[in-house]
């Protein structure tokens, strides 16, 4: 008895409610079949990881990037598309990242697998040699004299926390020591600085990614692999004093024009009411931005394809949004949203994938306060029709970077989430190729998207219903 009274418990938890009809469920339905047995989305991603590559903002590869979804916009047949220019700060990584262990007692010279941070200082083709110091945080390398840090290179070395079932909360806890740790420690008159990669997979594969000096002069930065990581920590407690030389042939190249790419499918019934779906077109130029955020793009794009495809007529206008310029200062999406603002448009949500090509697990939201409760509550009642396809999570608490520019637009704000656990395997490495995005795995995610899109657009939310 238990049993059966646990199970209808389950049951009724997604039961369908007053808004879920037999038409909510055939037309999902017939998305999943349309996506999985008729996606261009993974050609689409071969092409820009095979055949452009990194796209860092301003770099040839982004313009490239423009250039083919502009394309593959025009061939599914949307009824607008256009491009936003957007002025982006512009580095080049050279063809130099190398750092080692010199003269140590214990290995002599040793080789560390290193990666250039993004917007490093670079150091000139003898590199530069210092001692090097460990911390665990900003803070102790705050509450360290001036003169124990100036000449030094520090070695940020606090791991992500492996018991955090969300990684993307254990990358958000240590992500400080990359982001911020360089300026903070080049004010301090450090040389250079070597900080741990975010990962969780033990191997020697280094991790770029932003780290922002603002008005500091910036100083070598690097991302280290986890076992040269572990191998340097362990020397330094065998000898008091270990010197490392770091060299990097990377260099700012002042500031370029990039470009949002948008494709939009107009309103049959609500034209002026506008509903995003998008991720970012730029990725680090270290591996072919796979996940990071190719597989985000080319989902948003087959939500579109898909809709032309079924010969759907939404009420609202779909807009397809593929940003500029999140990785290194998010530029593209504070252009799209000040031109927004700037012409009166309404969104009335927005929907980004930047967390990966792996299996849907569900979305969070989010929304102002006013508008999140009653949001928040009729996504609920689309529980019982994505429940079937694996999407159990729909949670308040964020969204994505690029669309939360809109939240204070009145938008309702929506973030895809993929399983997390193995994305910063890949996350701004050599590894985020084609090859490690799963073909079924992404088109579910497509999909997953499409199905709140219908949802979104068929039942609206209270900002829907306000002038």
């Amino acid at each position: 008895m238990k049993q059966l009274l646990l199970s209808l418990l389950i049951f009724s938890s997604f039961a369908p409610t007053y808004s879920q009809t037999d038409e909510d469920i055939e037309q999902i339905a017939k998305i999943y079949e349309q996506m999985l047995t008729n996606s261009s989305c993974h050609d689409w991603l071969r092409y820009l990881c095979k055949n452009i590559g990194g796209r860092l903002g301003g770099s040839p590869q982004y313009a490239a990037a423009v250039r083919y979804t502009s394309e593959v916009f025009k061939d599914m047949g949307v009824d607008r598309v256009w491009t936003q220019p957007v002025e982006v700060p512009y580095w080049e990584r050279g063809e130099v990242e190398k750092a080692r262990i010199v003269n140590s007692r214990q290995v002599g010279t040793h080789e560390l697998a290193v990666a250039a941070l993004g917007f490093s200082g670079g150091t000139g083709p003898m590199g530069v040699t210092g001692e090097v110091i460990e911390v665990q945080s900003l803070d102790e390398l705050e509450k360290m004299s001036v003169g124990k840090v100036r000449g030094k290179i520090v070695f940020f070395n606090r791991p992500m926390d492996a018991t955090r079932i969300n990684t993307f909360h254990a990358y958000g806890r240590a992500g400080d020591q990359r982001t911020s740790g360089p300026r903070k420690a080049a004010k301090m008159g450090a040389l250079a600085t070597i900080t741990r990669s975010l990962t969780l997979k033990y191997d020697d594969v280094p991790h770029s990614g932003v780290t922002i000096f603002g008005d500091q002069k910036p100083i070598p930065a690097v991302g280290i692999g986890l076992k040269s990581a572990d191998f340097l920590s362990a020397l330094l407690k065998k000898e008091s004093k270990v010197r490392v030389n770091i060299t990097l042939s990377c260099a700012h190249m002042g500031k370029r024009i990039s470009h949002n790419v948008i494709g939009e499918i107009k309103g049959s019934k609500y034209p002026n009411e506008i509903i995003v779906v998008g991720g970012h077109l730029d990725s680090w130029d270290i591996g072919e931005g796979a996940h990071d955020d190719g597989a985000g793009v080319v989902q948003a794009m087959e939500v579109l394809n898909q809709m032309i495809k079924m010969e759907l007529k939404p009420q609202r206008t779909i807009r397809c949004v593929l940003f500029a310029n999140e990785e290194n200062g998010m530029y593209g999406a504070t252009v799209y949203a000040d031109k927004a603002k700037e012409k009166g448009e309404k969104h009335i949500a927005a929907l980004e994938s930047d967390a990966g090509g792996h299996t849907p697990r569900g979305f969070t939201m989010d929304a102002q306060k006013d508008l999140l409760k009653p949001s928040y509550a009729t996504a609920q009642e689309w529980r019982s029709v994505l429940a079937p396809y694996g999407l159990y999570y729909l949670q308040t608490g964020g969204s994505a970077a690029d669309i939360s520019k809109l939240k204070s637009h009145g938008a309702v704000l929506f973030g895809f989430r993929p399983d997390s656990q193995r994305y910063f395997d890949f996350h701004h490495a050599r590894t985020d190729v084609f090859e490690n995005v799963h073909k079924r795995e992404l088109v579910l995610g497509a999909a997953s998207m499409g199905a709140l899109v219908y949802l979104i657009d068929k039942y609206g939310f209270e900002n829907s219903k306000k002038d």
